[in-house]
This record gives structure tokens, C-alpha cells and sequence, in this order.
């Protein structure tokens, strides 16, 4: 006699070993197709990501002999190479913490916009387009933008200098240094946040607010006690994608700073392919491997505040 705390099937009768082998490769097929579709987003992870990251990873604990040893890792805490660590961590927060308050405050503007609603919705489509786009400009063509207007034959720096009499370079050549990384990454950091930023501002509920005021509460209350609480998480896991997005650029810092590596990408750089210290390319798979143990506490840390915001936005 069955009760209520028995297994559902409990007692029923075991299918016979040819039907049950059935059922479990039918539900094998099932599950396999399902995931069907996404075998090649798994084969561009593991060709483009997985490989690439194990074979700096096998590189950098390997030593001459070829077993394993830890001299490539130890070779990178010299003085050069960790104070190259230190300018791309100082880089990478300066530009982030300036991408996050910017980005932050253009999609508050954006979120709350005023006028008609059609007219913010077009001002809305128009800046997260161009955030998207911008967003992902850099390289070489976002070097040679800003060489075009604020280098020393740039048209600003020569209108400037002879309309005004400020010399933007009296102080040095600043835009080949880390001034201009700064400068730089600026300019592809924001738009990024705004993209990030905003599906946490519109998950702020016009309700809250109304419940704000009608219980006397000021502008700063509800910023203070509800949406910025509500928001901290979301901005924390922006501000450490940026960081890691300026922690790993490298194509826009190498045409702008052509001699010298101050920040870890360009280091890997010289690395692999200065004459002057030519046979250090186990050094630049112990550098990478420093990026990609700081990259991937980073993310981690941002994977957990998007799991915690998630909740907010559902």
C-alpha cells in the first residue's frame, strides 16, 4: 500500500532493459537537440577563447626544459613588468571610474528625460545607437581621430595655438603618454556605460517614487534609501566591466604610444616581438597570464553583482 510520502512511481514496475534503454536514449536525443543550436557559439568559445587561454596558460608555467616550473611567473614581478601592472590597474580605474559617472549621469538623462514621448524615444534610439557604435570604436581609427584633432599638427591644437594662444603640448607631449590613454579610453568607456547602465535605470519603478512622496520623502530620500541601494550593484558591475575593457585594450594604446611598453598589453608587445630582447616570449605568456587572472577575478565579481541586480530588473 502506497502513502503520500512514497516516490511517485514508487512500486510501479521497472520497464523491461530494452525499453528502458529506449526511454533513456530517447531522452538523450531530446536533450542533445535542444542544445543543438548553440554548438557553435561552444566552438567559438573553445577555438577563439578556451585554446587561446590555455595555451598562454601551459606557456607561462612551462620553463626551457619543458616541464613545468614557475621562472616565467617569477620573472614577471621584477620592477618593469610590475610596475607596468600597476599603470594598466591605475588606467584602467581612472578610465573607468570617469566612463561609470559620465555614462551614469547621460543615462539618467536619457532614462528621464523630458519632452513629448515620442521625442524621447527618438533622442533615446539616436544616443544608444551612437553609444553602440562608439562604444566599439577604437583601434588604430580612434588613434588617428584624436591625432587629427588634438596632436600637435591636430586642427584643434593649430586653431588653438594660433586663434587663442594655448598651446595644448607646453607641458609636454601628453597624448603619447598616459594623458592621453586617459583621454582616449574616455571616449569609448562612456558610451559603454551608458549601454550597460541603462536597462538598471529603467528598472526603477515609477511606483517607488510615488510611494516616496506620498510619505513626505524628499528627491535625496528616494536617492538615498531606494534607488541608489537599488542602482549600487548595477553601477559596481559597470564600473568593473569597464575596467576590465580598459584593462584589456591594447590595439588603441599601440598606435598611439609607438615607443616604450607603459601598460601591460604593450609589454606583451615588445615581448613577442622586440629584437632588443628577442627570446622573451615566455615572458609575455607570463604577463598574459597575470591579465587573465586579474580579468577573471573582475568578471567574477561582476558576474555576482549582475546575478544580485537581476532580481530588480525582473
Amino acid at each position: 500500500m502506497s502513502t503520500l510520502n512514497d516516490p511517485p512511481h514508487a512500486g510501479a514496475p521497472e520497464p523491461p532493459g530494452p525499453a528502458r534503454t529506449r526511454s533513456r536514449a530517447a531522452t538523450w536525443l531530446r536533450t542533445a537537440r535542444d542544445y543543438a543550436g548553440a554548438v557553435p557559439f561552444f566552438a567559438f568559445v573553445a577555438v577563439f577563447l578556451l585554446w587561446p587561454t590555455g595555451i598562454v596558460v601551459s606557456g607561462a608555467l612551462t620553463g626551457a626544459d619543458g616541464t613545468f616550473s614557475l621562472e616565467n611567473v617569477a620573472a614577471v614581478t621584477g620592477s618593469v613588468h610590475l610596475a607596468a601592472f600597476g599603470r594598466s590597474v591605475w588606467l584602467s580605474l581612472i578610465t573607468a571610474l570617469i566612463g561609470a559617472i559620465a555614462g551614469a549621469l547621460l543615462s539618467w538623462a536619457i532614462s528621464s528625460g523630458a519632452g513629448s514621448a515620442g521625442a524621447e524615444s527618438r533622442l533615446r534610439r539616436v544616443v544608444t545607437a551612437f553609444s553602440g557604435v562608439l562604444a566599439q570604436f577604437g583601434g588604430v581609427m580612434l588613434a588617428f581621430a584624436f591625432l587629427a584633432t588634438v596632436g600637435l599638427q591636430g586642427w584643434l591644437t593649430l586653431i588653438l595655438r594660433d586663434v587663442l594662444g594655448l598651446d595644448l603640448f607646453a607641458a609636454g607631449n601628453w597624448l603619447y603618454d598616459m594623458p592621453g590613454l586617459v583621454l582616449v579610453y574616455c571616449y569609448f568607456q562612456i558610451p559603454l556605460m551608458t549601454i550597460v547602465f541603462l536597462p538598471a535605470l529603467d528598472g526603477l519603478r515609477k511606483q517607488w517614487r510615488e510611494a516616496n512622496e506620498s510619505l513626505g520623502g524628499s528627491a535625496w530620500h528616494y536617492w538615498r534609501y531606494v534607488a541608489g541601494p537599488i542602482l549600487a550593484p548595477a553601477f559596481a558591475g559597470s564600473f568593473l566591466l569597464l575596467f576590465a575593457n580598459a584593462f584589456s585594450s591594447f590595439a588603441t594604446a599601440a598606435a598611439l604610444v609607438s615607443q616604450g611598453g607603459p601598460i601591460v598589453t604593450l609589454q606583451i608587445r615588445n615581448a613577442l616581438t622586440s629584437e632588443v630582447i628577442l627570446g622573451q616570449a615566455d615572458i609575455g605568456y607570463a604577463l598574459a597570464f597575470g591579465m587573465v587572472v586579474v580579468v577573471a577575478v573582475v568578471m567574477s565579481l561582476y558576474a555576482l553583482l549582475q546575478r544580485r541586480t537581476a532580481r530588480w530588473l525582473r
